[in-house]
């Protein structure tokens, strides 16, 4: 949490420095603007410490609005920068050389001059020529550290031109910043797309072939989401008419009794052979633990699979399907045990896991897996996150291989946090395996 908070602070200072000192003058408007974002500065992690608990869910809508658009405010200006010194380079240049040699001062010196030595007595019957030698002129006052020099007209357009620079990146900012953010929470609100994707296991006995699953992930009920979102996942789901639904992690963010009634749409869920559910790592945030949900969801007809697995009979023929714990599990006992859920079974026969990370699918490829089903990443949720997943996870989303086990990574159908998507809009997949 302290690397947060540091992280947080230096963002601000940089939207300070960005957005405030560079394009205000120092006075009563510098410090009021300076205070309004000392305020969001301080509601930011306090927003992230208070979203798991119900004290601070009165602070989820305008907290996580403001970290999505600090975050693209800091995207767009950071982007900005090299426009903007390539600007103030150009200007600086321009600002120099008029300071150097200001032809309309020089001019007007002369003049003066002129007319200062037609006033002296002259001898009779001379005239005194514009361009005859003048005594030594005066130097120019040249501009220094980037302030004009007094005397010099051009410093008061330069000053000007760079306080435009600094205002246009920061209306550029944050127009860019806004338009982000609101079509994210559009899309983020909005209904999740259906994939469909079929993937064929090789050793898959053929009269399995053409078994569907319904497949969704991060579903993340809590304090931004209400009842219809769930009854709209429900929805969607059971119009797909799917064999199996698979529930892989990440239902919620919060204890049952806070969100019990949003999650009491699912014992409508249908399908042929079941759901199942698997935990993801919120599971394991919430105050008291994943036991409690796990718990619910039987009630609500939704079986889960920890560590364990499970026979689905179809067209006379077996499939294995298996799930195992989160790894977040593993601080309180409770990890993933793959040799519990996937030891001693009959390799003749196809399995697929379904496990929360992708980065499981490592552990599934020794034990043989066919296919893996994963969520957990939101395909990054915000641009450019998605360029940061790979550093802890093989993939981001969709199909991919990994030592001869495939697994499909979907990018969830909820959001965590900001009510933002950009570059990742909510998913619910319908995946048919063939042979």
């Amino acid at each position: 949490m302290a690397l947060v908070l540091g992280v947080v602070a230096l963002v601000h200072y940089y939207l300070w420095h960005r957005l405030i000192r560079s394009t205000t003058r120092p006075g009563r408007i510098r410090r009021v603007l300076t205070w309004i974002l000392v305020g969001l500065g301080v509601l930011a992690p306090v927003t992230l410490i208070g979203s798991r608990s119900e004290w601070g869910h009165s602070l989820a809508w305008p907290g996580f609005f403001w970290l999505a658009v600090m975050f693209y405010l800091f995207v767009f200006l950071l982007v900005l920068e090299i426009p903007r010194a390539l600007a103030v380079l150009t200007l600086g240049v321009v600002e120099r050389g008029a300071g150097r040699w200001n032809p309309s001062a020089v001019v007007a010196r002369r003049m003066a001059r002129t007319a200062a030595l037609a006033d002296q007595s002259a001898p009779a019957g001379q005239s005194v020529r514009a361009d005859q030698p003048l005594p030594a002129e005066q130097p120019v006052p040249v501009a220094h550290a980037g302030r004009p020099a007094e005397g010099s007209e051009a410093g008061p357009d330069l000053m000007g031109r760079r306080l435009f620079i600094a205002r246009t990146a920061a209306v550029v900012a944050g127009a860019g910043a806004l338009t982000a953010v609101g079509t994210g929470i559009r899309t983020a609100l909005g209904d999740p797309v259906i994939e469909s994707v079929k993937v064929t296991l090789p050793k898959l006995d053929s009269r399995l072939s053409g078994l569907r699953f319904a497949v969704v992930s991060d579903i993340h009920l809590g304090p931004l989401t209400g009842t219809r979102h769930t009854e709209r996942i429900v929805r969607m789901i059971n119009s797909l008419e799917a064999d199996v639904v698979a529930v892989v992690g990440d239902l919620v963010d919060g204890t049952v009794a806070e969100l019990g009634p949003l999650a009491r749409p699912l014992r409508s869920l249908e399908s042929r052979y079941g759901a199942y559910f698997v935990t993801g790592n919120h599971e394991y945030y919430t105050a008291n633990g994943p036991q409690e949900w796990i718990e619910e969801l039987r009630g609500l007809g939704i079986r889960p699979l920890g560590n364990e697995r499970v026979e689905i009979a179809h067209a006379g023929a077996v499939l294995d399907l298996a799930g195992v714990n989160d790894v977040n599990g593993a601080a309180s006992g409770d990890g993933p045990d793959f040799e519990r859920a996937l030891g001693g079974r009959d390799r003749s026969r196809s399995t697929v896991l379904l496990a929360h990370q992708p980065v499981q699918v490592v552990e599934a490829a020794r034990y043989g897996v066919d296919l893996q089903l994963s969520g957990h990443t939101h395909g990054g949720q915000m641009v450019p996150f998605n360029l940061v997943i790979p550093l802890q996870q093989p993939m981001v989303s969709g199909l991919g291989e990994m030592d001869g086990t495939q697994v499909y990574v979907t990018r969830g159908a909820g959001f965590w946090g900001p009510p933002v998507r950009v570059g990742s809009s909510p998913e619910i997949t319908l995946l048919e395996i063939q042979n």
